[in-house]
């Protein structure tokens, strides 16, 4: 393998291809350049021509790479890793000196990152919050101290400074064991779990892909410990044998993974109505329901799922603050065709 070098204009790596290369083109330059870009990257450069062969530029990712050929890339331009202040609007439920609650509409992305780079919550905070942002959080994560997924509504919490941001971090760390930090989510699953109430305690970790998760036996080596407690609410369309199409339930969460109640939900058996990820067999079931309700859980765009309380200590203060999301008018919605 040759040095990076630069010609006159854009910077270009030259590679020479072991004795051992075969395979793909990308997938060799993967392995060869790892931790420099990844495939995805690497197959987007050679489709837009910046990946040449021998001296002849190729657009086909799965070209094949032989022993002793030569490969040239031009090297992109860095991206500024620091993300802009956007105005976005903020619907805020409360603001002082040393942070920002707000009820985070579902569909807003909360920080920068592949295929969102731009229109994100923190673009949204640096530009209401100005140099007060707390950047200890990283580059990208700005005053961010917990998160909600894209499609996921409601209220969420920013520090404005560094000491704010390590005590709310703390609390949130400590998933309210030793302290007053409590959050609870409103959910519409399918189906009724069974009795009123019940926890489920059953790890998590990766399902293969990055973005999803399932749970896993206790030893595995991704495994890490998850708990949810549920409350059902109220039962729609319910049967002589108590059983119900759909249910609204109250989930308090004792730990805070990626996806938790999500995947609880549809490991026992009721996932979330409208969850793409993780609710993909129950699609048949608004068949079940009246025409006006079953036109609603069809076009139901996102997980149900709508974060609508959150309880901290302030910071600064020690006063344990709590905060409310009214539901949104999509799961509002939802509910009162399934009670019709």
């Amino acid at each position: 393998m040759n040095d990076p070098f630069k010609e006159a204009g854009r910077p270009r790596k030259v590679l020479t291809a072991s004795d051992e290369a075969n395979g793909r083109l990308d997938a060799w330059l993967a392995s060869v350049l790892e931790g420099e870009f990844s495939r995805n990257r690497i197959k987007a450069l050679i489709e837009q021509g910046a990946v040449s062969l021998n001296g002849k530029p190729i657009l086909e990712p799965k070209k094949k790479i032989n022993a002793g050929d030569t490969v040239e890339i031009d090297l992109p331009e860095p991206e500024d890793p620091e993300p802009k202040g956007e105005d976005i609007p903020l619907e805020v439920l409360y603001e002082d000196a040393d942070l920002i609650v707000i009820a985070k509409p579902a569909g807003l992305v909360v920080h920068p990152g592949a295929g969102n780079w731009t229109g994100t919550l923190v673009n949204a905070l640096i530009h209401h919050c100005g140099a007060s942002l707390s950047g200890i959080g990283g580059v990208k994560r700005p005053g961010i101290v917990h998160r909600l997924d894209k499609d996921t509504s409601g209220v969420m919490v920013a520090a404005k400074n560094d000491i704010a941001h390590r005590h709310l971090a703390d609390q949130f760390a400590d998933h309210g064991r030793s302290g007053p930090l409590e959050r609870a989510y409103q959910a519409v699953v399918w189906g009724r779990p069974r009795g009123l109430k019940g926890t489920i305690d059953a790890p998590l970790g990766r399902a293969g892909d990055r973005t999803k998760r399932a749970v896993q036996k206790e030893d595995a080596s991704d495994a890490r410990e998850a708990i949810t407690h549920y409350q059902v609410i109220e039962r729609f369309h319910e049967k002589p044998d108590a059983t119900a199409l759909a249910a609204l339930i109250e989930c308090r969460l004792e730990t805070g993974r990626t996806h938790q109640i999500r995947v609880h939900m549809a490991h026992i058996g009721h996932p979330l109505i409208g969850d793409q990820d993780y609710s993909a067999g129950f699609k048949t079931k608004a068949n079940l329901l009246p025409d006006f309700a079953k036109s609603v859980v069809n076009r139901f765009p996102r997980q149900a799922l709508h974060a609508f309380l959150l309880a901290f200590e302030h910071p600064r203060t020690g006063e344990v603050m709590e905060f409310e999301a009214p539901m949104p008018d999509d799961m509002a919605e939802l509910i009162e065709a399934l009670k019709a």
